[in-house]
């Protein structure tokens, strides 16, 4: 367990989207739980979410701010217990994490029931879907499924692609992948001619790597998350396929980079602008808050370090910044009360723009994000290169 003391220096955001008035009573500091990936499989996106969590300032919403951050190791057990914790015994005003879809799951469930809100950092759609029980109290970040799967079936037309395989790892996130690739295929003129998994834990996929290729398919797309998403795409490279290979966000991240080297040349990701944020339009509305956060990354990290998940995170932090401050100003810290106003100042958000998306929230999207959460990123020579 990580405790981040309070700093004194204030971070000056502007929170739009919330229409805020400045003035706000003394509470108690607001407690905020984190439930990360730090160890396990997963490891590669709940590390740099660690570390940009502790590099924000020590008030959240105008107020000291105290972070409690626990490792799930990947585990939805742990996740479970860690949620509980905070609940229980931390009193935590809201839980930022957990870092991917099954932890998430697991988190959701525990703080939905006790109506404690949930900002996760996962990608899976059923983190918010359907939008009752538990996860009236649940908000993603990262873009559907659909979405993503767009930008890949957009891709492949202009490149007349009409056969596509997919490999995904064996879990919620890789399933929701697989449903909706097998769902919006056939309305984009393609065909899928194969469908392996495999376990985030496997050392080996040689046997899932060579019933795809025996379908011959012009493209194979990759369901993972973290460096586990890199076996697939070795293995099909050293075995001789000359396809396009397309992966997902989950696994935007450095270390993917330095486990798939070499191989992973030539291939595509779907991704948020974050990652090729200089590289961006001008016209691009996400470029100035990208910007921004990848100038204090790359400062404290070296922009070889680079990562999606740690800019998930900070956008959790503006949008609690933000939802904090509205809460603070009908309900006390540490109260249901001001924990129901988070929520639904979360869950009225309009407009916000993020260093991943503009976010516009309801009581029907706790997502809220659009096309423009999705550019596709071409990795040349260890490097993530924007394709306009």
């Amino acid at each position: 367990m990580h405790t981040i003391p309070s700093l004194t220096r204030r971070m000056a955001r502007a929170l739009l989207g919330f229409g805020l008035a400045l003035a706000l009573p003394t509470w108690a500091d607001i407690h905020v739980g984190v439930v990360l990936s730090l160890t396990g499989p997963a490891a590669s996106l709940g590390i740099p979410e660690e570390k940009v969590i502790q590099l924000w300032p020590g008030e959240l919403g105008g107020q000291k701010v105290k972070f409690t951050i626990l490792n799930d190791n990947s585990d939805t057990g742990t996740a479970t217990k860690s949620a509980m914790r905070l609940i229980a015994e931390d009193k935590v005003d809201l839980i930022i994490g957990a870092s991917v879809t099954p932890t998430s799951l697991a988190v959701v469930e525990v703080a939905g029931a006790e109506k404690v809100p949930v900002i996760s950092l996962a990608g899976g759609g059923a983190i918010v879907l359907p939008q009752d029980g538990p996860r009236r109290w649940a908000f993603k970040l990262s873009p559907t499924e659909a979405i993503s799967a767009a930008r890949v079936f957009d891709h492949m037309a202009k490149a007349g692609l009409k056969t596509m395989a997919t490999i995904g790892v064996a879990n919620s996130y890789g399933d929701g992948f697989l449903k909706t690739v097998e769902n919006m295929a056939p309305g984009r003129g393609v065909k899928v001619v194969g469908s392996e998994k495999y376990n985030a834990t496997d050392q080996s996929v040689t046997a899932q790597v060579l019933k795809v290729m025996s379908a011959n398919p012009d493209a194979v797309y990759i369901l993972s998350s973290g460096t586990p998403g890199a076996l697939p795409h070795v293995e099909l490279v050293n075995r001789g396929y000359k396809g396009h290979i397309y992966q997902t966000q989950g696994v935007a991240n450095a270390d993917f980079l330095r486990v798939g080297g070499k191989a992973l040349d030539g291939s595509f990701i779907t991704a948020a602008p974050v990652l090729v944020g200089d590289q961006l339009p001008d016209s691009n509305p996400i470029k100035k808050p990208a910007m921004e956060f990848l100038k204090k990354s790359d400062a404290a990290f070296g922009p070889q370090n680079r990562s999606l998940f740690g800019a998930t995170a900070w956008d959790a932090l503006l949008i609690a910044d933000g939802a904090t401050r509205t809460a603070a100003r009908v309900a006390k810290p540490g109260t249901a009360e001001f924990r129901a106003a988070v929520r639904d100042a979360i869950e009225g958000l309009k407009g916000f723009v993020g260093t991943e998306g503009v976010y516009t929230m309801s009581p029907q999207d706790h997502n809220g994000v659009d096309e423009r959460s999705q550019v596709m990123i071409k990795i040349e020579n260890g490097r993530w290169v924007y394709q306009p």
